[in-house]
């Protein structure tokens, strides 16, 4: 069993996804387990395990990328789905992160940009195109509200930081605390505001005006 991160590419134009493929032959540490092209293609190649990120396109015809990616963030919830898409309009992204997308590209992304933004969504962090976090803080800037659904002062401080893009260990330093401790933080910020993943709660952390 391979010790890289096992990558699906979905892609329905095929001189991209074969692209893709070739691209991400050449990083260390990732491993291609399947290619497809269409939604309902990638769903099933996430069935049959092997895999632990897909890199996911959203216009595709039998079953489009947010509908794949709401089936297998429901039915898979180990697996996580980054985007990668000529589309950086606030619908998509909107649609995309819903769906449960760990995290966003444009096809503008370079072959490191890709690799980095795969490392970080296999280890469960947030990884957004630079333009698409421009989006993401002034759509989600105005009217915030300071409401944070029962948050401690402790657990609001660990929010900004995931918000501020800092790993656990990262934030362990920044707080002189344990990492276990800055994990059972994050756990019970998840369930008090309802995040299954850091792009749930970094949405939440700007619409509360929790982060800047």
């Amino acid at each position: 069993m391979s010790d890289g991160i096992r990558v699906v590419v979905a892609d329905d134009q095929q001189v991209v996804r074969e692209g893709l493929v070739a691209l991400l032959g050449l990083l260390d540490g990732i491993e291609v387990t399947g290619a497809a092209a269409n939604g309902v293609e990638a769903v099933d190649l996430v069935a049959q395990g092997n895999v632990d990120v897909v890199l996911m396109d959203l216009k595709m015809p039998v079953l489009d990328g947010v509908q794949a990616t709401a089936r297998i963030t429901a039915g898979f919830p180990d697996v996580a789905v980054l985007v990668l898409t000529t589309y950086a309009d606030d619908e998509s992204i909107a649609t995309a992160l819903r769906a449960g997308a760990r995290g966003y590209l444009t096809k503008d992304a370079g072959r490191a940009e890709i690799g980095a933004a795969l490392r970080s969504t296999a280890a469960g962090q947030s990884t957004f195109d630079p333009e698409v976090s421009r989006r993401l803080i002034a759509g989600l800037t105005p009217g915030r509200v300071k409401e944070t659904d029962g948050l401690t002062a402790r657990e609001t401080e660990v929010l900004r930081l995931i918000a501020q893009g800092l790993s656990n260990p990262e934030i362990a330093e920044r707080l002189y605390i344990s990492e276990a401790t800055v994990k059972t933080h994050i756990n019970n910020t998840f369930a008090k505001i309802g995040a299954r993943h850091r792009a749930e709660a970094v949405r939440y952390a700007y619409r509360k005006g929790i982060a800047d």
